[in-house]
């Protein structure tokens, strides 16, 4: 990673760089609908961009959530883009550690993700049954949906996560 990297909060004006990133990190899906979607719920989402010198990088997404019947601030990690030149150079890692720095601070005690488990365990994600993704996950994906416990007096949680409108279609859930 170079020496000018700067992690900050994604702006309006940022938003055809951001599009632009998607494609390249994930050829075999459109993610842009639901990037474009999420962008626009500004008030429940935390959306940071990684610049590289002058160039944008990478991008994360982190959705607020909650669980049926509770009220635990809790929020959702998805997507994560970072451009192909860029990847395996820190770049993801540097905007998840960011945004769950944000999210503590901000009172969040939970986060959820579907994912590799390989690459989201090294930030202390584990594999969770307790609290369910709004749709049934593939049995392929057993382990990939995941939590990480942000404040220590955090209880156990279980239910189901509910999510805003965009996250409610069912493709975004499936193979």
């Amino acid at each position: 990673m170079t020496d000018k990297f700067e992690i900050r909060d994604s702006v309006p004006d940022d938003i055809a760089l951001i599009e632009a990133v998607y494609p390249g990190a994930f050829p075999d899906e459109d993610l842009l609908p639901l990037v474009r979607s999420l962008l626009s719920e500004k008030s429940i989402v935390l959306s940071l961009v990684g610049i590289a010198d002058i160039a944008l990088v990478g991008h994360i997404i982190f959705t607020t959530c909650g669980i049926v019947g509770r009220t635990d601030k809790v929020s959702l990690l998805g997507p994560l883009a970072v451009a192909p030149d860029w990847q395996q150079q820190g770049v993801g890692s540097a905007l998840v550690r960011s945004g769950l720095r944000r999210l503590k601070n901000a009172g969040i005690g939970q986060i959820y993700v579907l994912g590799d488990p390989a690459y989201y365990g090294r930030f202390g994600f584990e594999p969770n049954d307790s609290v369910t993704p709004p749709y049934s996950l593939p049995k392929e994906w057993h382990g990939a949906w995941q939590s990480l416990t942000l404040r220590d007096d955090m209880p156990p949680l279980q239910g189901t996560l509910t999510v805003p409108p965009v996250w409610r279609q069912r493709a975004l859930w499936a193979p």
